[in-house]
């Protein structure tokens, strides 16, 4: 079993197993609503997407990469959000699980930094990035 990340606006793909959108919000332009005749996700954790402050700070401001990162994982440290991480890396050792969210490749996405996160919990959790 792993721990995959993938855009959310890529097709699912049996391979996926558990699909769960961490991201904070969803929009009709992101091709995504309940009535759409793909499900793109199995579950919504918008609780482990950035908070609506990093958000606009990295995307009005301007920040950089590197404070987004520190910020996004000192937000994920505290609870509820650290007991969840933990739940996700004891989903992914039992069944596939892909993290989805809007950004194209994870190299600059919040997806990327939480299922390291995750390995943390447990080192041997294999994370595969598509």
């Amino acid at each position: 079993m792993a721990l995959f990340t993938k855009c959310i606006l890529e097709s699912p793909e049996p391979q996926d197993g558990i699909r769960i959108s961490i991201m904070s919000r969803h929009t009709l332009s992101d091709g995504i609503t309940p009535d759409a005749r793909i499900q793109k996700f199995d579950i919504h954790m918008p609780i482990l997407g950035p908070s609506p402050k990093l958000i606009g700070d990295y995307c009005k401001r301007g920040i950089s990469w590197a404070e987004f990162e520190t910020r996004y994982l000192n937000e994920i440290k505290q609870e509820p959000k650290c007991s969840l991480i933990n739940y996700l890396a004891c989903l992914a050792i039992k069944n596939d699980v892909t993290l989805l969210c809007i950004e194209e490749t994870c190299e600059h996405c919040h997806r990327r930094l939480l299922a390291e996160a995750c390995q943390l919990f447990i080192p041997k959790l294999l994370i595969k990035h598509r």
